[in-house]
């Protein structure tokens, strides 16, 4: 009888089913979208009833298209969208919609836990400062501004675990999604009865934690009649959506890091010990390796600098795309590709959204620096490439400062397609880039977990080595001594143009 695995993301757009069997081939994928609302300006929420009707819809899809018996499934894994605050009340009902990782309301809450902790004491605690897309702030929100809701709460849950409890009937979580919520100890691995007590969060609200590859709960007789699961099947801890992504590429083991080339950038990598970047600028949390921990730089504008510049001055490149049938970036990049590394000394500054790591700068802005009049569209798409691996080196030299060095390099996302953008990589970190034969990601990671947790695999690593390859491999070349002499030039313009930036956004 053959064993297959069942990977569950409770992403912001989509609940996405993932099936694989043993060997970490793709059976059957499913996914089923909806909306999220945003009723004022910098809100962002979404009814927990979404995450349910996604969850059932997929799995019934994946049931459907792959013919694999229930029974035949040996476990099922969670992963999602991080940070999200489902509140419930004492009959596990959600009090209100769920405010998501994007939401912006709470900067005046966070300020004022900060105040109540201290900087340093949040940091050392939580591996981060309290950010406005964190879990506790937002229940700060609501007792400041939704008191009878508030006084209702019996439950928080992450979205994720929302999904757990209608699949299980039980309230629970793991380490590395309850990491991001503020609320979490990140070094000892549990709930920090500190951040409760600043803030009189109740301990009996939030669910009891494990590690993640650990099988917590089972299928309930209820969730098997919505899903066509069989009703015992073991639900495992799982991941946020980072973690488990990592696990999805096989960072599980410190020296290797990861680099998500999105319409964001991660650069990501296993800390075998809890380290903190000292001034905040990267995220700790509990890894989804038991007992391990990651650290992750985001830039908010990696592959969408990209797409920005195709739709700021690549009409052409559209139009040409059009008619012949191919990938309009790789046009782009082939007009790249003409230019010499370096652009003839112009960077570009990829803060398009503002900035995150190493510049945590919501008014940070974007720019060409040097440009001349023998600059042409190929030196301004050469130098988007460039100036976004500057950013993403910025996040891997940090790293480095704490003690984590890297052998190599795994690099995804849509950026990672691109032959070009890969060597500009390999020479601006001076580091060996290879991609691997995973495309999932996330409900990949989170069904390698179930493996674990179910038996399948003797452990994180021992599923990733099984299932996970290698499949290409890029060396840094001649261009690595040219990017080390502009890198020191793009990390000066920042702070040279932060105060500027902020007195733009003051007019516009």
């Amino acid at each position: 009888m053959a064993t297959y695995l069942l990977g569950l993301d409770v992403s912001t757009t989509a609940t996405k089913a993932l099936l694989i069997d043993a060997d970490g081939r793709v059976v059957a994928v499913a996914a089923t979208e909806y909306p999220f609302e945003t009723p004022r300006p910098l809100w962002s929420e979404q009814d927990a009833a979404l995450f349910w009707d996604g969850t059932v819809k997929s799995i019934r899809a994946v049931l459907a298209r792959s013919g694999v018996a229930a029974g035949d499934i040996a476990g099922v894994g969670l992963t999602g969208q991080m940070h999200g605050l489902c509140a419930l009340d004492a009959e596990g009902r959600p009090l209100r919609p769920c405010i998501l990782w994007n939401d912006q309301r709470t900067a005046d809450q966070c300020t004022e836990i900060t105040r109540r902790v201290g900087a340093e004491r949040v940091l050392q605690l939580t591996g981060n400062p309290v950010l406005t897309g964190f879990t506790a702030p937002k229940l700060l929100w609501m007792a400041q501004h939704e008191p009878g809701l508030y006084g209702r709460i019996a439950h928080v849950l992450l979205p994720k675990d929302y999904a757990r409890y209608c699949l299980t009937g039980e309230f629970l979580g793991e380490v590395s999604d309850a990491s991001g919520t503020s609320l979490f100890d990140v070094g000892a691995r549990r709930w920090s009865d500190e951040m409760l007590a600043a803030l009189d969060v109740p301990r009996a609200w939030l669910p009891e934690v494990t590690e993640s590859p650990v099988a917590s709960a089972r299928i309930s007789e209820n969730a098997a009649r919505a899903t066509g699961l069989l009703a015992g099947t073991p639900v495992i801890g799982g991941g946020g959506d980072q973690a488990a992504q990592a696990v999805g590429t096989g960072i599980v083991r410190e020296g290797v890091i990861s680099v998500t080339v999105g319409t964001s950038g991660v650069v990501f990598a296993q800390s075998d010990a809890y380290r903190v970047e000292p001034a905040g600028r990267l995220h700790a949390f509990c890894h989804a390796v038991p007992g391990r921990w990651h650290l992750m730089g985001v830039m908010l504008s990696a592959a969408g600098s990209f797409r920005w510049f195709r739709d700021a001055v690549g009409q052409h490149e559209v139009f040409l795309a059009q008619q012949t049938g191919r990938d309009v970036y790789d046009i782009l990049t082939m007009e790249a590709a003409e230019a010499p590394p370096g652009s003839e000394g112009l960077l570009f500054l990829p803060y398009l959204t503002g900035e995150r790591a190493p510049h945590p700068d919501p008014l940070a802005r974007g720019a060409f620096v040097g440009l001349t009049v023998r600059h042409g569209k190929a030196h301004l798409a050469r130098a988007v490439l460039e100036g976004v691996s500057f950013g993403l080196r910025d996040s891997f030299e940090l790293m480095r400062a704490l003690g984590i060095g890297s052998t190599q390099v795994r690099v995804s996302g849509g950026g990672a397609r691109s032959a070009l953008w890969r060597q500009i990589l390999a020479d601006v970190f001076g580091a060996e880039i290879v991609t691997v034969n995973v495309t999932e990601g996330a409900a990949f990671g989170a069904a390698l977990l179930a493996g674990v947790g179910a038996g399948v695999y003797g452990s994180v690593a021992d599923a990733c080595d099984r299932t996970i390859r290698i499949t290409g491999s890029t060396a840094p070349g001649p261009a690595a001594e040219v990017y080390d002499a502009y890198y020191p030039r793009y990390r000066a313009l920042y702070p040279l143009l932060a105060g500027e930036f902020a007195s733009l956004a003051r007019l516009a």
